[in-house]
């Protein structure tokens, strides 16, 4: 989870002004936060997270105990391809989490049958990693979902209407079980390089190889 840091600065002359952080990691922000208080000069600080809610540095402190031993600072990266000849699809998925202090890298495809093109396997793909977090029991968090489909990625943020019945079909599913798991969603575009680890596992699916592997990330 990233925030940002706001806190009310006064002078011994008792002028005020207000400072802003750059977004940083909840943690971090909280030892930020309390290095500040120790001056004796803050007058008030609390955090913004980037859907604009607002927490004070004891609710801050309680939320990241509470979910210390939950997956949380997800990052899911999807990626669907698709072999028109065979009209089979692959679904690459990779999430990374952290928990219990540790942190993870889980990865799994899968091959699937009966999709038409590739935007709808692109979808399927997102959906498999959200069948994934249900799975890793994540619930109540906010999640970055990366990939590489321009489509998949503008209909999700709102940026362009569904007009595919097919599609429309996917992206109702998606966001009955974003609503479903309680994911606060952030989308993201990346390009096919970047989102390199998601394609290959998909086209590994292709190929009938299955990957389904969790993997201590410190043991990397």
């Amino acid at each position: 989870m990233n925030v940002i840091v706001e806190w009310t600065y006064k002078s011994p002359k008792g002028l005020e002004t207000v400072f802003r952080s750059e977004e940083m990691d909840a943690a971090l922000a909280v030892g930020i936060a309390e290095d500040l208080e120790r001056t004796g000069r803050a007058k008030s600080v609390k955090f913004i997270d980037r859907f604009d809610s607002s927490w004070t540095v004891k609710e801050m402190k309680g939320y990241l105990k509470g979910i210390e031993t939950e997956p949380h600072n997800i990052t899911v990266y999807f990626d669907g391809g698709f072999d028109l000849t065979t009209k089979a699809a692959g679904l690459g998925c990779v999430i990374y989490y952290d928990q219990n202090g540790k942190s993870y890298r889980h990865r799994r495809n899968a091959s699937v049958e009966e999709l038409i093109s590739n935007n709808e396997a692109e979808y399927a793909a997102l959906y498999f990693c959200l069948q994934e977090l249900e799975l890793l029991n994540v619930h109540n968090m906010p999640v970055r979902f990366i990939g590489d489909s321009l489509v998949v990625i503008n209909h999700l943020s709102e940026e362009w209407p569904v007009i595919e019945q097919n599609l429309f079909s996917w992206a109702d599913r998606i966001e009955a079980k974003v609503k479903e798991l309680g994911i606060q969603p952030e989308y993201e575009l990346v390009s096919r390089k970047v989102n390199a680890e998601a394609d290959r596992l998909a086209s590994q699916a292709l190929d009938g190889i299955d990957i389904s592997a969790t993997i201590d990330r410190m043991r990397e």
